[in-house]
């Protein structure tokens, strides 16, 4: 835009736009000068501060910084198959061997996978690093070539009572670069239950886990675990600790001589699952293979972690702890491995993540569908805060995620087996991962068909029977907490079929079906979308047999109601997708009430032992559906959310809009209204309006059912179609507001980090938001988005509001006023639209606000959706006259940005990236109903009953259900118990305090029936001379058995 232009623009907004400035406050201005900041070495990980409860019981805070590193010159190879080392070597030879000038050789893996066939190599590649690479790829054997990857953590721990650093400071790392993360050690997960001042700290009395759950009922009947194989990937475990009677064997994937645990977490760990004294575990009598894959320096590298996979696949592991996570879905080398090891049989269990209580928080491997994703509770069966919140945004922008976690259970103030001896208090859904999976070991060995034992079978158990915590939505508990004794109960009578997760759809049920019961839907909306899983029990594999069929029941208006089905093609491993996308038709545009029906799926899976003529299994499922239509709402009261145009981590690097978040720099939570923007959406479903998501181009709306196009914290570029047709319709009466953030391309040079892939720094593809593509879109009207980072508290329509701090490169400041901040813009045109212009979004965004603008959101909505411009900004004294444009440059593109490799909209082009094709809008394809005239089920809450099962077949001993007792903690007590050794509950440590009061009780009973039976006998008998004629018959025969020795026996 040339000078002349810009004068014109400005011309423009001086007469039609309202601009406000500060009231009474001066900002600092941060500057580009070029000075080095501390963002030009590896970032902090994305992980939270959490506190730890120390092996002496102390209470102990623990924070983390996190960065990363590569292993120079080293490169993970990965196969196609299973080769020998000699194969293996032998396909690298052959792919280098045209490559001029390499210095390479394959490093060597000293460990007990290095005898067998394994899918990958590690390589170190001194020179042409760039050519030799891409020849490795080229190579019809090879599948991938990806660096060797280490992770930096730093540790600190601090007494809760002092607010001074303990001058101890510990070094962790990991294989997982701003990926994944160990959610135990490394994200801070060792943290007391009293961390959050509004809950007080309880604890259960006295009883362990194992026992809450009651494992013990388990154990009476015989099983303790006893011939399954369960592994613990973690720090290892001692050789002699007396917690343990069978650990069948202990590898080291380190570069350290040893196999014992000198950090205390691996041996917490294991306990949980098998200890089997003091804090028992679930399984004391489960094969335990402990493999150390981090060092006693808290080191660890990706190959060793494929090495150990491929290891566990060999032995037969059944079950499987992973305690690590991290929001990389997109690791490919990790995921696969994580897929093949399910394929293979092997149960994994995984933490949900500890980035509670924010939405879109969950971690991977625990967010996909063959894994058991955990969540962790206290003992009073409220939600942990720490405990991470689903959607999955794997779906995102033209889906919708799945329901995660897929069970909770108890996380806080859990018992488990200390270092060397004796027992320790631990918090985090790492604590609640192995309870799970010890469960699920002690629940494997309960099935005497241990081939009905796989993944999806063992999911599909522990869902049907875990009991819903009441007032918490399914994106908080997934399907519930742990039950254990109803699991057994289903496995024991399960026969393989599918099931589906969740089992129906009600979106008139709240709070649990949040955000679907929050919001009814209407003719002429966008569909709602809803993703289930299937679970499929028969086989590793399976595919949907013909089409899922849509049955409305016509009785409860389900002809009211549209359906369309996506599916996945193959099911596989164990899973797979059914998305169900609900919408109304045009006959109830003016009709209000409840719609029902059912949608009906069959699964096929090949039969092992071809127990049909089609060699195939088969399982049908329905899924019941139930929705609350209204009357299409008025123009003016919908919002359309756009949601095409944000981007996240992964893939990209898009860094967060307040940068003062160091350790937890990637924009990775979804830039959804139900993740980290879900305060502001309910805030206005509060205020009467409905909010629907755009996950798709401008292009594909009708703009003449919304009132206001919201824009928030775009990262993505425009097609040319888009910025022409939005033109066009806030011309004829769509409103537009943006919330943009800031941009910069100094800053965002100095915010670089180094990319293992490229092997080279890179710099953000934009900044918080991506201004030039912004500016591009609202450039028709006149009016721009400046490269200015402005940090400080400011008043604006008497309500007290700030922008968060930006000032983080160490950069020259100034104190500046007069900022604009806010523009309103009412368009010439009659019937025309308006736009308002917000400089910044974390007032509105969950993951860092600090002062909330949801009051500055009703009054923009107000402007835009009924032409009323507030009084508050009517009247304000800082209204400005806005800038001419001539002084200041518009912001430009940062020159060599890699945005196009992740963008939907731009592709590569020599020289600038130029724009793709505008693609097609999504078309559903509705399902042809058939009609079902009967009536409904009334409470679609039974849970969906598996197939074949009946519970009242497995008969429990007679037992009754516990629930602990707790009581809040004495000033200065301790947050561990003191329970003498050698006490064993059930067939290991029967508990003295629950069998005394029993035993008396039974006592009294004896002996006040022995005096009630006498004093009858007393009083029912005559009053008569006792019959002396059996004396002479017990003398006879004394007589006779007794020798005769001349004298007679005295009675």
């Amino acid at each position: 835009m040339g000078n002349d232009q810009k004068q014109t623009a400005g011309t423009m907004i001086v007469r039609l736009c309202l601009l406000v400035a500060f009231l009474g406050c001066r900002l600092p201005v941060v500057g580009t000068e070029e000075d080095s900041g501390p963002f030009s070495t590896p970032f902090p990980s994305p992980l939270n501060a959490d506190a730890l409860l120390s092996p002496n019981c102390s209470q102990l805070t623990l924070k983390l910084d996190f960065s990363t590193k590569v292993v120079k010159h080293e490169y993970i190879v990965v196969f196609n198959g299973y080769f020998t080392a000699k194969a293996r070597s032998d396909f690298i030879s052959s792919a280098l061997r045209d490559v001029d000038a390499v210095n390479w050789r394959i490093v060597r893996r000293d460990n007990p996978a290095s005898d067998y066939p394994s899918d990958f190599e590690v390589v170190e590649i001194r020179q042409d690093t760039r050519s030799s690479l891409l020849t490795l790829q080229d190579h019809p054997y090879i599948k991938r070539v990806t660096p060797q990857r280490m992770v930096l953590r730093s540790l600190k721990l601090t007494d809760r009572n002092d607010t001074r650093w303990v001058q101890k400071w510990q070094s962790w790392q990991s294989s997982r670069p701003l990926r994944r993360t160990s959610l135990s050690l490394g994200s801070g997960f060792w943290h007391a239950t009293g961390r959050h001042s509004s809950r007080r700290l309880l604890r259960a009395i006295p009883r362990h886990v194992a026992q809450i759950l009651q494992a013990d009922v388990l154990w009476q009947m015989g099983h303790t675990g006893s011939g399954v194989k369960v592994a613990v990937f973690d720090t290892g475990l001692s050789e002699k600790h007396p917690h343990f009677k069978n650990v069948k064997e202990r590898t080291n994937w380190t570069n350290e001589k040893t196999l014992d645990d000198g950090l205390g977490h691996g041996t917490f760990v294991a306990g949980v699952i098998a200890s089997m004294r003091e804090c028992q575990g679930f399984a004391p009598d489960s094969e335990l293979h402990i493999f150390r894959v981090f060092t006693n320096n808290q080191v660890s590298y990706t190959s060793w972690f494929l090495d150990a996979f491929n290891y566990a696949i060999l032995k037969k592991i059944d079950v499987l702890n992973l305690s690590i996570g991290g929001p990389d879905f997109m690791d490919h080398p990790f995921v696969d491995k994580v897929w093949e090891l399910t394929a293979n049989k092997v149960i994994m269990v995984s933490a949900i993540g500890n980035d509670g209580p924010l939405y879109g928080t969950l971690n991977n491997p625990a967010d996909q569908m063959d894994v058991i994703g955990v969540g962790g509770i206290d003992f009073e069966d409220n939600i942990a805060r720490f405990s991470s919140r689903g959607m999955t945004t794997w779906e995102l922008p033209g889906g919708y995620g799945r329901v995660k976690p897929d069970i909770v259970t108890y996380g806080s103030g859990v018992r488990g087996s200390g270092l060397k001896e004796g027992c320790r208090s631990l918090s985090g859904t790492s604590v609640a991962s192995p309870v799970v999976a010890g469960a699920v070991t002690l629940l494997a060995s309960t099935v005497l068909n241990r081939e009905l034992v796989n993944p999806a079978s063992m999911k599909q158990a522990l869902i049907a029977s875990a009991r819903r915590l009441p007032g918490v939505n399914m994106f908080e508990q997934g399907h519930g907490k742990l039950d254990l004794l109803r699991a057994y109960q289903i496995l024991n009578s399960y026969k393989p079929q599918a099931s589906l997760s969740p089992s129906y759809i009600d979106l008139t049920e709240c709070p649990y079906m949040w955000p679907y019961c929050s919001q009814p839907i209407y003719y002429g909306g966008m569909p709602a979308i809803v993703n289930v899983t299937i679970l499929n029990g028969m086989g590793v594999t399976g595919r949907i047999v013909d089409k899922p069929i849509w049955q409305p029941y016509l009785p409860q208006n389900g002809d009211y109601v549209d359906v369309a089905v996506s599916y996945s093609p193959v099911l596989w491993p164990w899973a797979g997708y059914l998305a169900v996308s609900v919408s109304v038709a045009k006959k109830a545009a003016s009709w209000e009430g409840i719609a029902q029906g059912h949608v009906m799926v069959t699964v096929a899976s090949p039969a092992e032992n071809d127990v049909s003529n089609t060699g195939e299994m088969t399982s049908t499922v329905k899924l019941p559906v139930k929705v609350k239509i209204v009357p299409t709402p008025p123009r003016s009261k919908r919002i359309l959310w756009d949601q095409y145009h944000n981007l996240r981590y992964p893939p990209g690097y898009f860094p967060r809009d307040n940068l003062r978040m160091k350790n937890d720099p990637l924009d990775w939570n979804g830039d959804h209204i139900h993740t980290n923007f879900r305060d502001m959406y309910q805030h206005l479903r509060s205020m009467g309006y409905f909010v629907e998501v755009l996950g798709a181009p401008i292009t594909c709306f009708d703009a003449s059912q919304y009132g206001t196009l919201l824009m928030v914290d775009s990262e993505e570029e425009y097609f040319p179609e888009e910025i022409t047709k939005l033109k066009r319709d806030i011309d004829n009466g769509l409103s537009l507001i943006i919330f943009s953030d800031w941009y910069n391309t100094s800053v965002m040079r100095k915010v670089k980090f180094y990319d293992e892939n490229t092997r080279q720094w890179w710099m953000p593809d934009t900044g918080g938001a991506n201004v030039p593509a912004l500016n591009d879109l609202i450039a028709v009207w006149g009016m721009a988005f400046s490269d200015g980072l402005y940090e400080g508290d400011f008043t604006m329509a008497d309500h007290d509001t700030m922008f968060p701090s930006k000032d983080v490169l160490k950069q020259e400041t100034a104190v500046v006023e007069n900022v604009p901040v806010l523009g309103l813009y009412q368009t010439p045109s009659d019937g025309g639209g308006r736009i308002a212009l917000y400089g910044d979004s974390n007032c509105i965004d969950d993951s860092h606000r600090q002062k909330d603008c949801f009051w500055l959101l009703d009054a923009l909505l107000q402007y835009t959706s009924y032409s009323m411009t507030p009084p508050s900004l009517t009247h304000s004294k800082n209204r400005v006259v806005p800038p001419t444009g001539t002084d200041r440059p518009l912001p430009q593109r940062l020159e060599g940005n890699h945005l196009y490799r992740y963008s939907k909209v731009l592709e590569a082009h020599l020289g600038d990236p130029k724009p793709r094709p505008l693609p097609a809008c999504p078309h559903l394809s509705w399902a042809k109903p058939q009609p079902l005239n009967e009536t409904a089920p009334s409470n679609l809450w039974k849970h969906q009953k598996l197939l074949s099962v009946d519970m009242d077949k497995v008969v429990l001993p007679n037992v009754r259900l516990y629930r602990p007792q707790v009581r809040p903690l004495s000033p200065g007590e301790s947050g561990a118990w003191d329970i003498p050794g050698g006490i064993m509950p059930g067939r290991y440590n029967q508990e003295v305090g629950q069998t005394i009061p029993m035993f008396a009780f039974l006592g009294a009973m004896v002996v006040l029936s022995f005096f009630v039976v006498q004093l009858t006998k007393a009083k029912s008998k005559p009053k008569r001379r006792k019959p002396r004629v059996k004396r002479p018959l017990y003398l006879q025969q004394q007589q006779q058995q007794t020798p005769h020795s001349g004298k007679n026996p005295t009675v």
